[in-house]
């Protein structure tokens, strides 16, 4: 049987193919995620976004010391006037490496399982009709007690896992996060269990940095007023620079401000910006709120977990397809019903799958003639027969469940038209010489 070679990857960092048989497991990453420095920075597939960030934080900042704080200098004394430049830049190299520290590190994704769990009180003993083993049906929702209080778990057909409570699946990054607050643009990342105190610290220096910009924009302004004697708006024209940070820094500080001010109210409360969104603590107990004090010191106080993803980890190159199981298997719990995850934000058809599939093998086997179901590939190939439904019985999330489905049709791998060949072609031989042919009308 001939087997079609697997594509060569490459290297999304240096480009190349060639190299040992051992992949890093960056290189094999199922979700969206951009890698950097052969894994050692993981952004989100948004992260152009953070050129536009780190512009509008440098951009203003330069344009302060150059026309603002430049000749502020001359009107302090020594020691004075050098810290009105000194600060800003300073405080702009702190706020971009906790930028950094948000957007280049993993968030607390959630490793994917190769295959679903197994049921609770499964023993793997238990057959079905003809020795196989049974379809058994995950649960959509489990019940787990934090504190006291039942909180349902959700499970996730893309991970194959039932996500830990705070858990939640980003549709854009593609992957479960811990303590999921929510993906902000602004950073290209997601926000979770492992950088929100970063992220948080991030939004909140920034806003620091506008107060001060715009603060020192005024004085600028009043040492004008009364070196001149003039008034406010004659000063004003004189540094247009000052103007437009001004405007600049009070509209930012809204943003900024009022992000620093929602995320104090969330800590306080021990809640993330996705439970506040959707499941309202105001109106029912929230499970995890210790007290305003114990709250914000499990936010900067405590030491930030290991991530569970090696990402430069060398595992083996895949080498053919990878082997299932032929009977029975786990079904997902959106197996045969339409589901629409809210994280996810898309449906998954499972039904029309399976009834597509039957219903082209019904045509195959109509237009094959009445040899093929009684001696042809219905009964004599069974290991055909399994790896085509194969997606059915093990399809346990979208991608798997799809393999080799495009545009609404189902395509044979090489290997299997081959074989299908050679047993139909036998059977037909075989039909030939022990049947008669059928009367054509």
């Amino acid at each position: 049987m001939y087997v079609v070679p697997p594509p060569k990857r490459s290297d999304p960092v240096s480009g190349s193919t060639s190299g040992s048989d051992d992949l890093r497991i960056f290189q094999i990453w199922k979700g969206s995620n951009k890698f950097f420095l052969q894994g050692r920075f993981i952004f989100g597939p948004d992260v152009r976004s953070l050129a536009l960030t780190i512009f509008l934080i440098v951009a203003p900042v330069t344009i302060f010391c150059v026309f603002v704080a430049r000749k502020l200098m001359d009107d302090y004394s020594h020691h004075s006037g050098i810290s009105i430049m000194v600060v800003p830049v300073l405080f702009t190299l702190y706020v971009l490496v906790l930028l950094l520290l948000t957007s280049g590190r993993d968030p607390g994704i959630i490793p994917r399982n190769a295959h679903p769990p197994e049921p609770e009180g499964y023993d793997g003993n238990a057959e079905g009709g003809g020795g196989q083993t049974p379809q058994l049906r995950l649960p959509r929702i489990k019940e787990v007690e934090v504190n006291g209080i039942k909180v349902k778990i959700k499970y996730c057909d893309t991970c194959m896992l039932y996500r830990p409570p705070r858990c939640s699946h980003c549709s854009i990054c593609n992957n479960c996060v811990e303590r999921f607050d929510h993906h902000c643009p602004w950073v290209g990342q997601c926000i979770g269990r492992r950088n929100y105190r970063f992220f948080f610290m991030f939004v909140f220096s920034t806003t620091l940095l506008c107060i001060y910009v715009f603060s020192l924009c005024w004085v600028y302004i009043t040492r004008i007023m009364n070196s001149e004697e003039t008034t406010i708006w004659k000063a004003m024209i004189k540094t247009p620079a000052s103007i437009v940070l001004i405007v600049y820094t009070f509209i930012s500080v809204w943003f900024v401000g009022g992000l620093t001010a929602f995320h104090l109210y969330l800590i306080s409360t021990n809640q993330t910006t996705y439970e506040n969104f959707r499941y309202r603590y105001d109106r029912r107990a929230n499970p995890y709120n210790k007290g305003v004090v114990e709250n914000f010191k499990e936010i900067f106080c405590t030491s930030i977990p290991p991530s569970k993803n090696n990402f430069r980890l060398k595992v083996p190159r895949e080498t053919g397809l990878p082997g299932r199981s032929v009977g029975g298997g786990f079904v997902s719990p959106s197996m045969g019903k339409v589901v629409e995850d809210i994280e996810m934000g898309r449906k998954t058809v499972w039904g029309d799958v399976g009834a597509g599939a039957d219903r082209r093998a019904g045509q195959n086997s109509d237009s094959e003639g009445p040899n093929m179901k009684d001696g042809g590939l219905g009964e004599s190939s069974p290991e055909i027969r399994t790896t085509v439904d194969e997606g059915d019985r093990v399809g346990i999330h979208p991608r798997r469940s799809s393999w080799g489905r495009k545009s609404g049709s189902w395509e044979m791998s090489p290997e299997v038209l081959a074989l299908a060949s050679r047993v139909g072609e036998s059977n037909r031989i075989g039909g030939t010489s022990s049947r008669p042919a059928d009367p054509k009308v």
